[in-house]
């Protein structure tokens, strides 16, 4: 299952993802990994929850970030939420391919993991591709 929050630069997007990952952090009895560029998050997320910076790993473009989640989701079967902030940053701001990429990310996770990822863009600029996920 996978969630999309969507908007602007500055619209709020990460402070909403930051809340819905401690509290999951509280209620939740599986694994929880938030995945972002950078490590500007360290201090904001709830120790529970797993950070992984891409940019460790040399993350670029969609195609790498889905064996990277595949890789993860496969290493751990225990994890229940994935939290996937700045996508856009990772696939060169391609909305197309990020259609693609959810449908493999939604085949890949099914019903039995939560997806929460940010895309900062308006609403009327994404592809029906992406707003099927809203």
């Amino acid at each position: 299952m996978i969630n999309l929050i969507v908007g602007g630069k500055g619209s709020g997007k990460t402070k909403k993802m930051i809340d819905m990952i401690n509290a999951s952090a509280k209620t939740t009895p599986g694994n929880i990994v938030c995945i972002e560029k950078s490590m500007k998050l360290t201090y904001d997320i709830d120790h529970a929850a797993r950070l992984i910076d891409v940019d460790e790993y040399k993350i670029n473009g969609y195609n790498m970030l889905y064996g990277f989640v595949a890789g993860i989701l496969a290493g751990n079967y225990d994890i229940v939420e994935v939290y996937l902030d700045g996508v856009l940053k990772l696939g060169n701001h391609d909305l197309d391919g990020l259609g693609v990429l959810l449908d493999e990310l939604a085949a890949l996770t099914g019903d039995s993991i939560k997806m929460v990822v940010t895309v900062s863009a308006d609403l009327e600029a994404l592809p029906e591709s992406v707003k099927k996920y809203l």
